[in-house]
């Protein structure tokens, strides 16, 4: 038998699952300065469970910030270039109904856009990278085969007691925590967050699969996904890699009849009841839309799917939950380190729970339309039947499924701009319409405009780590805003492009950037420069008040006591 141990450890953050989000907080925490101690029961990431494959062109600018987008584009088994194709097709080896182009950001390459395109990269390759790159970040300790069972809070931190499969178990205590645990969150149980929504009643199954022969044997070239239309068996494959791995999701099967002759059903999407395949794994799930009711208790935070549950159509839901962990990354690296008080905390769950309620309403809007609705069964009939229906099929599709492949709106339109720490603009623009295609904007709460200064050079990489001064300096709100925020403490970078350049970008000489590449402010004069960076920090507290909250056990590295 194994000893019983136990011991304490500490960190300023403790992390609460170490899925996608899980990690991204760790990093996002990392990039400021800020230790954190995750804490993953999986000792390994398993491949024969892809589940999320598109990697958005947003979250891959946030991969770009820690580093990690050229990894993990070298090492995405289909190149971005590869396809930016999505094909609706009665089987895979029948007939072609229709095609889009252009889709989920893959066509976004060196485009003045995005400083980075979106790629298709299964999740756990995605994991992989994340964790190779934590190894080699020691502010960040990553404890995998351990598991939270409970969790404690007061005014001066919380604990966490965590136990291993041997019989180990400790106690671990930090700052703040973040609940990072999934759909069936201790973490979110623990301060007594609901869920509010529904599930979808249709069932689906995934499967994995081995073939070596069925690109061959298609003819409708390189697609990311193929979405089939065959009424007897709707469906929707893709690509893992361009050898012989593929996925594909079952529309309205139930486990039994998954698990009963899974290989029967994938070769229904194949079109060939005796084609040579082999499965590899199988997953049955049901598409949730949930949102927490609320995102904090006092010290203990959720994020990603502990915090909402969106379906995968359109492919937002594991994107959503890194861009959770950004923006509740940088403010508890804000307040961690004293240049913010506690209540810029507070704008957390009022800045990301209106996202993913977006986000589940448009991913919902995405799944009322699937293959059984589209499918037709004259498209398996005769050349005239098939001809007969071919028309009403494409146009449903295309009016029905155009919003799903070109999101640009939802992925780069994110707007914070009823945020307490953001400024009221001083132009008089028009919010954009959510039915409208993506147009940037610096108005203040969005994203940054992007452009490429150099082939190798994005304007985002001359962004600081934390808060940046972005255009002419010749303008005399540049000299006032870094003299205020020399005297407050507040980190600033000071990124100076010509004022032809800003106006045209942001309408404006001068704009200031937030930690999240968000306008938090932009114009070209300030009469109070120092009541403006307060407000925007979440009103400075005194020295003595950020000295306090330094002094409390918050290592910088994780450590053991």
């Amino acid at each position: 038998m194994t000893e019983s141990r136990s011991r304490t450890s500490r960190a300023p953050v403790l992390i609460v699952g170490g899925g996608p989000t899980g990690l991204a907080t760790a990093l996002e925490l990392a990039h400021h300065g800020i230790g954190s101690i995750v804490i993953e029961p999986r000792t390994e990431v398993s491949w024969l469970r892809p589940r999320a494959k598109t990697t958005s062109t947003r979250t891959m600018e946030h991969f770009r910030r820690w580093g990690i987008a050229g990894t993990v584009r070298t090492r995405a088994p289909l190149p971005q270039s590869w396809s930016d194709e999505v094909v609706f097709c009665t089987t895979l080896l029948g007939r072609e109904i229709t095609r889009f182009d252009r889709c989920l950001a893959l066509d976004l390459i060196h485009d003045d856009l995005v400083a980075e395109g979106g790629q298709q990269v299964p999740q756990p390759l995605v994991e992989l990278v994340m964790r190779e790159k934590i190894a080699t970040l020691p502010p960040i300790r990553l404890r995998t085969g351990w598991t939270v069972v409970a969790v404690a809070q007061d005014q001066d931190g919380v604990t966490a007691r965590i136990q291993d499969g041997s019989g180990g178990a400790e106690t671990i205590s930090a700052a703040y925590l973040v609940g990072c645990d999934g759909p069936r969150s201790l973490v979110r149980d623990s301060i007594g967050a609901k869920l509010e929504g529904g599930a979808d009643n249709r069932p689906n199954f995934n499967v994995v699969f081995r073939s070596e022969t069925l690109a061959g044997r298609m003819g409708y070239g390189n697609a990311v996904h193929y979405w089939v239309l065959n009424p007897e068996q709707p469906g929707l494959v893709g690509r893992l890699d361009l050898r012989d791995q593929w996925w594909c999701v079952l529309m309205g099967v139930d486990p039994e009849q998954g698990n009963a002759d899974p290989a029967r059903l994938v070769r229904n999407l194949i079109g060939d009841d005796r084609f040579p395949l082999e499965v590899l794994a199988t997953d049955p799930w049901r598409a949730r839309m949930q949102n927490a009711d609320r995102y904090r208790s006092g010290r203990i935070f959720l994020a990603g799917d502990a915090a909402h549950q969106n379906p995968p159509w359109g492919g937002h839901g594991f994107n959503t939950g890194i861009g959770d962990a950004v923006n509740l990354g940088w403010k508890l690296a804000a307040v961690l380190h004293g240049w913010s008080p506690e209540a810029l905390l507070d704008t957390y769950e009022l800045e990301r729970r209106p996202v993913a309620a977006e986000t589940i309403a448009v991913a919902a809007r995405n799944m009322a339309t699937l293959g059984p609705e589209l499918s037709d069964p004259r498209l398996l009939g005769t050349d005239e039947e098939f001809a007969a229906a071919l028309s009403a099929v494409r146009d449903a599709t295309q009016r029905s499924k155009s919003g799903e492949f070109h999101s640009l709106r939802l992925v780069l339109g994110t707007s914070y701009a009823d945020s307490p720490i953001v400024a009221e603009d001083e132009l008089d623009c028009p919010r954009m319409d959510p039915d409208a295609d993506y147009l940037p904007s610096a108005a203040p709460g969005h994203r940054l405009p992007h452009v490429w200064l150099r082939a190798d050079q994005s304007l985002y990489d001359l962004l600081g780590t934390e808060f940046s001064l972005v255009g002419s300096m010749d303008a005399a709100a540049g000299r006032a805003l870094v003299t205020a925020a020399e005297s407050l403490g507040v980190p600033l970078t000071v990124v100076e492009l010509h004022r032809d350049l800003a106006l045209r970008l942001f309408q404006a000489p001068l704009v200031l950037v937030r930690p999240d590449q968000h306008v938090a402010w932009r114009g070209s004069s300030i009469t109070d420069p120092a009541s403006l960076l307060k407000r925007l920090v979440g009103e400075l507290r005194t020295a003595a008040d950020s000295f306090d909250r330094r002094a409390a056990p918050l290592d910088a590295v994780a450590s053991d006591g």
